[in-house]
């Protein structure tokens, strides 16, 4: 670029050669020295109700309407920008929903920092296992001092009818300690990131209050539980407000 160029770019406001270099620079700085904390997150309800769609949503921005299995459960990754200092990986686990699955359901738990529960819109009888779900998980894991973890409830499905919501959803959420609630749609993206978003805020305010420890070995074993489990069906080798705001 001659000098004649480099001049006309900023007097028209543009970036030159050396000034994008310094900002890569200044990014790549920034980046490195970012604390970077990894919480685990579990997405439970029965089959069908829209659990691995709402995860591939959130972190993939996008939705398929062909509908597969889970096989014991899954996992992927969405990354936050939490703020100048922080970066928050949350390893969204998709469990999965058939009966013949819930004797592993304490080792999918571990580890986990929030939940998210699913029901359907169009199968009220969904929301009639929440509390079959929300007991499993409250036995079987917890943070430091026995507290539970924080807990949103989906009702998914929105996009195509919001007529099912169970008249006593507010009580519910109450009784069993669920933090909020969201009528949420995966095909049209609707509250999956304020729910998310919400939850994650009180994973982090825990953290900090509670400096519960990070998952550290759950990804990194996920191949080893693949090769060991495999036989038996119960990993998938597959990617994949309660009181209102």
């Amino acid at each position: 670029m001659t000098a004649v160029d480099k001049s006309a770019d900023t007097k028209n406001g543009g970036i030159n050669k050396e000034k994008l270099i310094t900002l890569s620079d200044k990014l790549r700085i920034a980046n490195l020295h970012k604390k970077e904390l990894n919480f685990k997150l579990v997405v439970i309800g029965d089959f069908g109700v829209g659990k691995t769609s709402i995860i591939n949503r959130y972190t993939d921005g996008e939705f398929s309407s062909s509908y597969k299995v889970t096989i014991g459960a899954d996992f992927a990754v969405k990354t936050l920008e939490w703020d100048e200092e922080t970066r928050i990986n949350l390893h969204m686990w998709d469990i999965a929903g058939h009966e013949r699955f819930g004797s592993l359901t304490g080792i999918f738990y571990r580890h986990s920092v929030g939940a998210a529960l699913v029901f359907d819109l169009t199968r009220p009888d969904t929301f009639k296992s929440i509390e079959k779900w929300i007991l499993d998980l409250r036995k079987k894991v917890s943070l430091p001092g026995g507290q539970p973890i924080p807990t949103i409830l989906l009702a998914n499905k929105g996009d195509i009818t919001t007529q099912t919501i169970p008249l006593d959803i507010n009580e519910f959420c109450i009784a069993h300690n669920i933090i909020a609630w969201f009528i949420t749609s995966a095909k049209n993206n609707i509250q999956i990131d304020e729910a998310m978003l919400r939850l994650s805020n009180i994973v982090l305010n825990n953290h900090q209050a509670l400096q519960f420890p990070l998952i550290t070995d759950d990804v990194v074993n996920l191949s080893k539980k693949n090769e060991d489990q495999q036989s038996s069906g119960s990993i998938s080798n597959q990617r994949r407000y309660c009181c209102s705001s």
